[in-house]
């Protein structure tokens, strides 16, 4: 694949060969790869949140892979901020920057930038959760059209979390959700960059056959080590690091709750709930500027 722009994205669901292809790419055009998976940021997770191993972070150079400490909530503006840094410095550098991974938020927040939002009522927030949780899936996006048709123009009925959200805004501030949206707080991370956007979306057969794989992998290499260290640190449960997909199994299966067997099927089911998620965000809110790959890098 000749590249010629200056940023390349990677973006893809779980277990889909962003890291591999990403490295292929960066030797390819003497990049830098940047982390955009809201997991691997973290430090003392190499295995269970498949960041790049050792060797292949040897291959070349790897940036925002675990720099934050466990016990810290890392937002995505704080996020923004530290891709902002090493995306100056690199580029300043006469490097091209490679961005991978796959936190959708992240890739919003570099090509749309943040918008300001406003404290929502504990009130208002129980009661639209309460019906997300026990209402039919027309419920809310039905409640929307009422409230706040033109973000329910927006919205598709099945994104039932962005048309949560929408409600929580519109009855707490009488504002609606597309009004903050375009008071963006952060100009786009890329701008005017030449970018060259990238997704991996595998036939989800195959997704989850990589998915059971790299699990029980991952238990080979230590996976159960490395949560039972994390454990040790006597983290909050509410920290984003203690949500990492085969944390809360194999946390379990360490205090004897559960075996070892059905800690590994529970984790791969969640996985592979996850890699769903991903599939459906991608493929719903990236445009037709993003151009679908092989894991080889070929285009589709």
């Amino acid at each position: 694949m000749n590249i010629e722009e200056d940023v390349i994205l990677i973006a893809g669901p779980t277990a889909s060969g962003k890291s591999a292809l990403a490295i292929k790419l960066a030797l390819q055009c003497d990049a830098v790869i940047v982390n955009a998976d809201s997991m691997q940021i973290y430090d003392g997770l190499r295995i269970i949140t498949a960041r790049p191993s050792l060797s292949e972070e040897a291959q070349c150079e790897h940036c925002m892979f675990g720099t934050v400490s466990p016990d810290q909530a890392y937002s995505v503006a704080r996020w923004l901020e530290d891709a902002k840094a090493n995306l100056d410095e690199i580029l300043s550098s006469g490097r091209k920057v490679i961005f991978v991974g796959g936190t959708g938020m992240y890739f919003s927040a570099m090509l749309d930038g943040l918008s300001p939002m406003p404290a929502i009522e504990p009130a208002i927030r129980d009661k639209w959760r309460a019906i997300y949780d026990g209402g039919s899936e027309g419920d809310l996006h039905e409640a929307l059209i009422k409230l706040d048709p033109v973000m329910a123009e927006k919205l598709k009925p099945l994104d039932r979390q962005r048309i949560t959200r929408a409600l929580e805004v519109m009855e707490s501030t009488g504002k609606s959700l597309a009004e903050w949206q375009n008071k963006a707080a952060h100009s786009a991370l890329l701008g005017d960059v030449p970018t060259r956007k990238l997704v991996i979306l595998p036939e989800r057969s195959l997704l989850h056959e990589r998915i059971n794989g790299r699990f029980l992998a991952m238990v080979e290499a230590g996976a159960v080590e490395e949560v039972a260290a994390l454990l040790e640190m006597n983290l909050a449960e509410n920290l984003p690091v203690m949500k990492a997909i085969g944390v809360r199994q194999l946390s379990a299966y360490l205090r004897d709750e559960i075996s070892l067997e059905e800690a590994a099927t529970l984790a791969q089911a969640a996985s592979r709930q996850y890699a769903k998620r991903q599939y459906t965000w991608f493929r719903n809110q990236f445009s037709s500027d993003w151009q679908e790959v092989s894991p080889d890098g070929d285009l589709k």
